[in-house]
């Protein structure tokens, strides 16, 4: 790959641009929730019981493991501990 350039790592590890957009996404809600649950300061039991999820399932999420959560899982979890979430839709460049 040496000479390449890409926007992301997530286009630089997935061929598909699909599937990059999406990885992208899925590794913001991430970001987001993980932040939120050390901002609140919560234990994993804690975080799991207010994302109504069982701890080792939080604790996949802390290790960033997130080829075991889907966009719309990720959103759920966002949108029920309180963070507010948006989608723009345009035209790609």
């Amino acid at each position: 790959m040496s000479g390449y350039r890409f926007s992301s790592v997530w286009d630089a590890i997935e061929s598909d641009p699909a599937e990059a957009a999406t990885l992208k996404v899925r590794a913001e809600l991430m970001g987001a929730i993980e932040a939120h649950i050390r901002r609140k300061r919560w234990t994993q039991t804690e975080a799991a019981k207010r994302l109504g999820v069982a701890q080792p399932r939080v604790s996949d999420l802390m290790r960033g493991k997130i080829d075991l959560f889907s966009l719309d899982t990720l959103y759920t979890m966002a949108n029920v501990i309180g963070l507010r979430t948006e989608l723009r839709i345009g035209e790609a460049a």
